[in-house]
């Protein structure tokens, strides 16, 4: 008979994982800021891989977590931890959120840019399209026309 998987066997990979994505995160702003649009979509597939493979890590903890008879979440694996006095344990688990929770602030400061960078795209377009205006036709009804602008050679 297997002897049951620990929820303390993951938490050093999912240290790792958290670790590796938080620098692909800051490696994202800085291409946010140097607008390196080429380098930043290079990154996307790279932070996706990280993302599931910190979900799968998670998910075999919450089993063990489980099948040790807590709560198959971050409450359970709290729980897990008072009961077990790994003062270990109980590092990598504190570190693991504090990663978590500084992958999350840039990750939010980061849409934050995308966010600026799509409304400075999209008052770029806008000044470029053709204003329209509203014009009354003959028979009293309003139809759209556009606004042209030309340019006078002299």
């Amino acid at each position: 008979m297997m002897a049951a998987v620990s929820p303390k066997h993951s938490l050093q990979a999912e240290l790792n994982k958290i670790t590796e994505l938080l620098e692909v995160l800051k490696q994202e702003q800085q291409d946010l800021v140097a607008a390196d649009i080429d380098h930043l979509t290079s990154l996307t597939p790279q932070k996706s891989a990280l993302v599931n493979e910190m979900a799968t890590l998670a998910t075999a903890r919450h089993h063990a977590l489980a099948e040790a008879g807590f709560p198959a979440m971050e409450l359970g694996m709290e729980s897990w931890l008072e009961a077990q006095h790994d003062d270990a344990a109980n590092i990598l688990w504190q570190q693991l959120l504090d990663q978590t929770r500084a992958a999350k602030e840039l990750n939010r400061l980061n849409g934050v840019l995308i966010n600026k960078h799509l409304g400075h795209t999209q008052g770029a377009l806008q000044a470029l399209r053709p204003q329209q205006t509203t014009v009354y036709g003959p028979s009293g009804m309003t139809t759209s026309g556009t606004t042209r602008r030309g340019f006078i050679a002299g």
